[in-house]
């Protein structure tokens, strides 16, 4: 489906899932500066992009971990608008739900995401594996729990599914759940298979652990298996010292890492958006897969900033193509300040097996500096407080809750 229809167009507006990521915020800001007419759905006022200066509508809609069809309705009703020309995804059940119902959202709106055959490929990690393994990409030893035969070898437990859903597994096409994250299994310690079955909702894989501070992401945006503009960064600091979502990040261009990021792309024949993460190895230098994640990334503020407009790139697919010039400056940084706050928080709370824990005095000089050094912030910036507001509030009680 395609449509004539300008970014300029007044009239047109896009639909923006308002989730406590940066992401949501990031999308508003790039097509709201342009003129696009932006609706925020969101489930909760506490999101920051429902406080967002370039957030033009809002409107209420089920929680899709509460309601998945309802969730799924509220947004068909939104797309049968005639000015409403694009969907965005922002977390996994917003790309589920548009590639379970592909075929309902697609008679409304250009289907800028994938099949739900290919989307299935990469929200199970097992097949995800098997993907990459045909493309020649290298990816940590995997395999499902219950396949363990080695225990003492360092072990990591996370879902085989990044989302559980009645595609994947057993249960009611309302239900959507996003199961526990990464678990640590110490060495010499044999995993209680049915347990973690139990906690998951589902058998869980275990991955051999890589022992390595180098987490990259290879960003990508794809228009029927053709890559249109990509962007890569090196994660500096996660949320935790153990890792996990980007909390620091410096932009960087290695060809090795381009190279196996579109290899997997192209493999999958992928459409739409991706984040790619890989772990790099200290001593070969090869790049190992971690997980892709089907849908704008958490650190999108950021790659903006560094010069490549995503949900700007996204916006002018979805409505009949246009020039894209995706070149980005190397060497740049960017923070999430609430991110930070946690990073900092997990020395002081935390405890993960096989990780060191970072000595927390030589923790805050080295934030501080990189904070003066590269005062690039997701939520922080003069035209739109709020948004930023709004996430310190959430972050401080995240950490009462804790």
């Amino acid at each position: 489906m395609e449509s004539d229809v300008s970014a300029d167009d007044e009239s047109a507006s896009v639909v923006v899932p308002a989730i406590d990521a940066p992401s949501s915020v990031a999308c508003l800001r790039s097509l709201g500066r342009r003129g696009v007419r932006t609706v925020v759905v969101s489930e909760t006022p506490t999101a920051p992009a429902v406080h967002s200066a370039y957030c033009d509508e809002v409107v209420p809609v089920p929680a899709p971990q509460d309601d998945l069809l309802g969730y799924r309705d509220a947004l068909l009703d939104l797309a049968r608008r005639d000015a409403v020309h694009a969907i965005v995804p922002v977390r996994e059940a917003d790309v589920y739900v548009l590639s379970r119902y592909r075929e309902e959202f697609a008679a409304e709106i250009e289907p800028l995401w994938p099949a739900l055959e290919t989307l299935r490929r990469v929200q199970d990690r097992c097949a995800l594996f098997e993907a990459a393994e045909t493309a020649g990409i290298d990816a940590p030893e995997t395999r499902l729990v219950g396949e363990i035969d080695d225990p003492d070898r360092e072990w990591i437990v996370k879902p085989r599914y990044s989302i559980l859903a009645d595609a994947y597994v057993d249960c009611d096409p309302a239900d959507c759940t996003a199961p526990p994250t990464t678990t640590y299994l110490p060495p010499g310690t044999e995993p209680d298979v049915a347990a973690l079955t139990a906690e998951m909702g589902h058998e869980p894989i275990c991955q051999e652990y890589v022992h390595t501070p180098h987490e990259y992401g290879f960003f990508a945006l794809y228009d029927e298996g053709e890559p249109v503009a990509t962007f890569q960064h090196r994660q500096r600091r996660g949320y935790s010292y153990a890792g996990g979502p980007s909390a620091f990040r410096e932009s960087v261009d290695i060809p090795a890492l381009e190279t196996a990021g579109l290899a997997l792309l192209d493999e999958l024949d992928w459409h739409g958006l991706a984040m790619v993460e890989f772990l790099r190895d200290e001593e070969t230098g090869e790049f190992k897969l971690m997980e892709i994640n089907p849908r704008f990334w958490s650190s999108l503020p950021f790659t903006v900033q560094a010069g490549v407009d995503f949900p700007y790139y996204y916006w002018q697919l979805c409505n009949g193509g246009g020039e894209i010039a995706a070149a980005y400056d190397v060497g740049v940084a960017g923070h999430l300040l609430r991110g930070e706050l946690l990073y900092l928080h997990s020395i002081l709370a935390d405890d993960v097996d096989l990780v060191d824990r970072p000595s927390f005095p030589i923790a805050v000089g080295s934030v501080a500096r990189s904070l003066v050094s590269h005062p690039r912030f997701d939520y922080l910036q003069k035209d739109d407080i709020r948004p930023f507001v709004q996430d310190l509030r959430n972050a401080v009680g995240s950490l009462r809750t804790r």
